[in-house]
């Protein structure tokens, strides 16, 4: 019995040495990613900080990051940067949350309740949302004016696609199994509904909120560019008329940082909402 028991605590402490062994190898292995995956940032940032200084490029056109980064901090501290912010987010805002009330009711309308209507409509659909939303800026200037009405139209259209197509596909797309299986339960008419089909299909209709939502960012940037006075985008355009181009790239950097917290928060927000769908997969 005592050699059986040496025998086993042998055993156990090998297998310790080894997990810590194991465990002491993987930092390294982890600092040693995220090193490589930061080599070609760093650079990056210094052959364009080089470039310049150097003469390959006229600093003219392209500023080294260490002045954008000095014209950045300047408009943070000024309190500009952030006015601008404020702007260009209620004006995405606005555009995501109308073409969500629209969009996600009018998906489930065409998914759930009349496929026949969504078929012969469905072409219909296809092709407006592929209609380039920049080519109708001024089918907008010249229906809502310049003001904020056209830019917050601008966003709804272009976010309402997604919406609506993902919110369809999402109800189409539900395990036929799973509706008879409930059907059998007894669940029908607004509990098939609200308890099966809308969490079933929620994966697809978060998708396509979280496309428009990227959609809707960049796309106000652009439009904030005809016949605004304030936004990110007539911030970007108003530096390239002055030919501020350190200003320029300070608020081009700006747009890209949001762009990515967007969606960043997006991505925490679906693992947080949808985190049955993982449960369900990995059990």
């Amino acid at each position: 019995m005592e050699a059986l028991f040496k025998k086993v605590s042998g055993r156990n402490v090998r297998l310790n040495l080894v997990d810590q062994q194991k465990q002491s190898g993987i930092w390294p292995k982890k600092i040693a990613g995220i090193l490589f995956d930061k080599i070609s940032i760093i650079l990056f940032l210094l052959i364009w900080e080089i470039a310049p200084r150097a003469g390959w490029v006229p600093q003219t056109f392209i500023s080294p990051p260490s002045i954008v980064a000095e014209t950045l901090f300047d408009l943070i501290v000024s309190g500009v940067l952030f006015v601008h912010i404020k702007t260009s987010l209620l004006r995405s805002v606005f555009g995501f949350i109308l073409a969500v009330v629209v969009g996600v009711p009018l998906g489930l309308f065409l998914g759930g309740w009349f496929p026949l209507f969504e078929r012969i409509m469905n072409p219909v659909l296809r092709l407006l949302s592929e209609i380039n939303p920049f080519s109708l800026f001024p089918v907008f200037i010249l229906l809502f004016g310049i003001g904020e009405i056209s830019k917050i139209a601008m966003i709804f259209w272009v976010c309402i696609w997604p919406v609506v197509l993902n919110t369809t596909t999402g109800v189409q797309t539900v395990d036929e199994l799973l509706i008879k299986s409930a059907r059998s339960m007894g669940v029908v008419g607004k509990d098939l509904f609200l308890k099966v089909i809308l969490p079933a299909a929620s994966p697809n209709i978060f998708h396509g909120l979280r496309t428009a939502c990227s959609v809707a960012f960049f796309m106000l940037i652009a439009a904030e560019m005809v016949g605004a006075s304030s936004g990110l985008g007539w911030l970007v355009f108003n530096a390239q008329n002055n030919y501020q181009i350190p200003k320029l790239f300070a608020t081009t950097f700006t747009i890209a940082a949001l762009g990515l917290s967007l969606n960043g928060l997006f991505g925490i927000l679906e693992r947080r909402l949808l985190s049955w769908k993982e449960t369900t997969v990995n059990y």
